[in-house]
């Protein structure tokens, strides 16, 4: 096949026989909610760092207060904050998991199968039609696909 009429879409990537543009852009919009679903299961794991760390210091900064002879304060800290619950009876790590559990796991199940049911389990093709559309073919930074070793 030669680079003018070789496409973007590998046979993961192309579009099943009478697959509609209508049911491509579906899946393109499904693929692209699942996508924002992981940014925001990116930025829990980013809370639950973040929380973690800045409890990990305010028992740094109790141990510092009662150095400094601020015993009361350092045990107000400890006793109300350090290791307290950030939504009633959970821990960030929890908040975690049950979002996994909850959304996230059946979210990625059921968009494996709508995409098995209709594309025949094929990933992005939205995308890889649009790379075939948009490259310039023959140019050797628009290639349609990565060299045969990668």
């Amino acid at each position: 096949m030669n680079e003018h009429n070789e496409t973007a879409a590998s046979a993961g990537h192309q579009r099943p026989a009478g697959m509609s543009d209508a049911s491509v852009e579906a899946l393109g919009v499904l693929s692209e909610a699942l996508e924002t679903a992981e940014r925001a299961r990116g930025r829990l794991y980013d809370f639950h760092q973040l929380t973690g760390g800045a409890d990990l210091r305010l028992s740094e900064a109790a141990q510092q207060l009662r150095a400094a002879g601020h015993t009361l304060q350092a045990e107000r800290l400890e006793r109300e904050i350090v290791g307290r619950n950030v939504l009633p009876g959970y821990w960030t790590f929890q908040m975690v998991e049950a979002y996994d559990d909850t959304y996230m796991e059946p979210f990625r199940r059921l968009e494996r199968e709508i995409r098995g049911e209709l594309a025949d389990g094929r990933r992005h093709i939205l995308e890889a039609e649009m790379k075939d559309k948009r490259r310039t073919h023959g140019h050797p930074d628009h290639s349609a696909r990565p060299p045969a070793s990668a």
